[in-house]
């Protein structure tokens, strides 16, 4: 029977399970929570007391593990009198139990932007039996391995608890938890010899640890403070005693091989390699030394690492490891590849013998003229069947499952990965996370084991996570307008004309991509460096009036939604991402006007699009969302030294910008916030129309390469180290600046129109 996902329904009884014709792996039997029951429980019950408050008397927590099947997660509900029952499988299940409940029955949302929690007085009924939900996959998988530093860097205990909660309520099981790690690493590196400064020095800084963690680098914006290793460690033992509590499955990280280059000291005639060079870094912090697979040494440090975990945290077997992300092997030669594979696993399971490698499948979705047929086989095939975990990182876009046989037979995860460098423009694929998951596991053959959600940064596009975790549970694909009604619904706490119309808007432009985009936050107008030659053409998949239309929309609603923090928190960023497409209009113009040596047309092109900028930082730093101060703040606050708060706001700015000593990924991880709009990208565009203007009042040619230097000494690397505060709290009426900015750069013939038919 289908589950009606939309409107809040009081069924007798919903009973979901879906007879998966995946294959089974008795590999992966021993991968479940070790946690008690009454543990779980327990913790299930407190986490209702953090979602509900005061009402948590009204609810019922209970884990009964044998409720469903033993290797997939069942929650039931039913009330009781005034009371609601839930019991799950696992306190994830109880946890996801409680989210299924407010959301379909008493009309919530718990997002990261915030929660509507408008919980009806008395609580709806679930009459008996009740409702008993089972989940399609085993496992839920959750995070990429750069979110925790475009996303989760500066978190403190109470940022990490609210993600926690977020990830239980949507029925996340397996988590990364790669906090902390860089503890574990110096131990075993000083244990061989290594000097605490060698080890400090290779670490990259916090804001950059990812990549330091992936050999993809080292060293950049450090060296890493003791301070910050040691606070972490605490921190790691917070974050996985609360996963494991409620009976989530952390996955750890293991040893890919990269080693600091002061092991040569040490072991001189270690067999180590240079990897390639990633992101055009100079001598001081490229090309990673990489051990060989042949070399002892390789085993050694694989084993003392994983060994020093178990000492230090315990472990649920589940190890994340990846050698070549972004950067290729120095052999195509699937004997090499096998051999690769092969050292790894067995220096994972030298430690523990029960341990299974979660591998992202990145690598082959990104470098594809590479890893063919052949060199995939090699690698996913050395490993013995179910004691690896191919992680399909961008299966909403490039499923690799498709072309090798479901990966040769090895168990994988259908995840969506959906956003690159925690960039805010609004972007979805509505269709392909709505029938790709199930179309994995019908694959002939499948060995799907589970669903993922990998964006490399979370704080945006809210509506498309709580889609997508709902394919944990539900049978088949929905009819996406008719979530969208409910979901505005659900976020706002009550129906509304416009902002139902605006989602359907929405949900049919922006959120409607189909033409394969990958980085679509490339070449965005407000974000970018300017650039005369070549032009910015950021690719716009959709028709801007849909959108354009879907604002018109909200504003109508605003009067009538105003008290709702998540409506406020969408007029911005519809208002925000209006303004972005409008930058395209007026760059075009700007463009053409210096192309026909136009001066004066220039000059009026060039004001419209530097007094849109200004409007989008007074728009922005009307909504605590959105404010630049926050970020650097939340760097500072983690610091117990002068030194180590000048390194920590360094790292928060430049990883924003430059990305990089010369912007070797420049604006990569661009954010449109109150305060980046002012001091770094509106500057940029003025001195560029200052120069366009220049160009054409002289009858010189522009030079692109002396704007692009003149920008990064003026501009660009002195915002990395500048120590310019910036507000903390909003300011200013968002309604009232919305329609002002929306009267403005809108013609007012369509809003006037939209109102009449209202």
């Amino acid at each position: 029977m289908r589950v009606n996902t939309g409107r809040c329904l009081l069924p007798l009884f919903w009973f979901i399970q879906i007879i998966s014709a995946v294959q089974d792996f008795p590999a992966l039997n021993h991968i479940r929570t070790r946690t008690s029951a009454s543990t779980q429980t327990h913790a299930s019950q407190a986490l209702i007391g953090r979602i509900v408050g005061k009402r948590a008397n009204e609810f019922t927590a209970h884990v009964q593990p044998d409720l469903g099947p033993k290797d997939r997660d069942t929650f039931k509900i039913w009330s009781s009198g005034s009371h609601v029952n839930i019991t799950g499988t696992t306190g994830v299940a109880v946890a996801m139990g409680l989210y299924y409940y407010l959301t379909n029955h008493c009309g919530c949302q718990y997002t990261w932007a915030g929660q509507q929690m408008n919980i009806p007085s008395p609580l709806p009924k679930v009459p008996a039996p009740g409702i008993k939900v089972t989940t399609n996959d085993r496992f839920r998988y959750y995070q990429n391995v750069c979110t925790v530093d475009y996303s989760f860097v500066w978190y403190n205990w109470t940022d990490w608890q609210q993600q926690l909660d977020w990830m239980a309520l949507h029925g996340i099981n397996m988590p990364l938890a790669f906090t902390g790690q860089e503890a574990i690493f110096q131990r075993v590196y000083m244990e061989m010899g290594l000097t605490m400064k060698e080890v400090q020095d290779h670490f990259a800084g916090p804001a950059f640890l990812a990549w330091s963690r992936m050999g993809n680098m080292h060293g950049w914006s450090g060296p890493l403070p003791q301070s910050w290793i040691d606070q972490q460690l605490v921190l790691q033992h917070k974050i996985l005693d609360r996963t494991k509590e409620l009976g989530m499955i952390p996955v750890l990280p293991g040893f890919a091989g990269h080693v600091p280059s002061a092991i040569t000291r040490i072991f001189p005639n270690a067999n180590v390699s240079h990897l390639p060079d990633w992101g055009h870094f100079n001598s001081s912090f490229c090309c990673n030394l990489l051990l060989d697979f042949s070399d002892p040494l390789f085993k050694r440090i694989g084993h003392e690492v994983v060994k020093e975990m178990l000492n230090e945290f315990g472990t649920d077997h589940v190890y994340n490891i990846d050698t070549f992300n972004e950067m290729l092997p120095k052999s195509s030669s699937p004997t090499y590849l096998a051999q690769s594979a092969k050292t790894v696993f067995e220096a994972l399971t030298s430690a523990d013998q029960q341990a299974v490698w979660l591998m992202q499948g990145w690598i082959f979705e990104n470098s594809v003229d590479f890893w063919k047929s052949p060199q995939i086989k090699a690698v996913v095939t050395a490993v013995p069947k179910g004691r690896m975990i191919i992680l399909e990182l961008f299966a909403e876009n490039r499923p690799v499952y498709r072309h090798t046989e479901s990966y040769f037979g090895q168990p994988f995860i259908w995840s969506m990965l959906h956003n690159f460098g925690g960039t805010l423009e609004l972007y979805g694929s509505f269709d392909s996370i709505n029938t790709g998951p199930a179309a994995g596991r019908n694959f002939p053959n499948s060995t799907m084991i589970g669903i993922g959600m990998a964006p490399e940064g979370i704080n945006q596009n809210e509506v498309i996570y709580e889609f997508m975790a709902e394919n944990a549970w539900v049978p088949q694909p929905r009819d996406v307008s008719q979530w969208v009604v409910e979901y505005a619904r659900r976020r706002y706490g009550k129906s509304n004309k416009y902002s139902s119309k605006a989602w359907q808007l929405l949900r049919k432009s922006v959120y409607n991509n189909t033409d394969g985009l990958k980085d679509k936050s490339k070449h965005v107008i407000p974000t970018s460096r300017p650039s005369c030659h070549p032009r910015l053409a950021p690719d716009v998949w959709y028709d801007p009036e849909d959108l354009y239309e879907a604002w018109d929309n909200l504003v109508l609603a605003a009067d009538q939604l105003c008290n709702s923090s998540l409506f406020m928190y969408d007029l911005v960023d519809v208002t925000r991402n209006s303004l972005q497409e409008i930058s395209l209009s007026f760059y075009n113009s700007l463009i053409s006007a210096f192309t026909h040596k136009d001066i004066d047309q220039v000059s009026l092109k060039g004001d419209k699009l530097l007094g849109l900028l200004a409007d989008m930082d007074i728009l922005l730093g009307s909504e605590g969302h959105f404010l630049l101060g926050k970020w650097i703040k939340a760097a500072t606050n983690l610091a117990f030294r002068p030194e180590e708060r000048r390194l920590y706001e360094f790292n928060a700015r430049n990883q924003i910008t430059l990305w990089g000593p010369t912007g070797n990924h420049l604006d990569y991880a661009s954010k449109q916030w109150a305060g980046l709009i002012h001091s770094y990208y509106r500057p940029r565009w003025k001195v560029f129309v200052e120069d366009l203007k220049y160009s054409l009042h002289s009858g010189t040619t522009f030079n692109q390469s002396d704007f692009d230097i003149k920008v990064f000494n003026t501009i660009e690397l002195p915002f990395s180290t500048s120590t310019q505060t910036f507000p903390t709290v909003p300011s200013g009426n968002t309604i009232l600046i919305v329609k002002q900015i929306h009267k403005r750069y809108r013609q007012e013939k369509i809003y006037k129109d939209l109102r009449e038919k209202g």
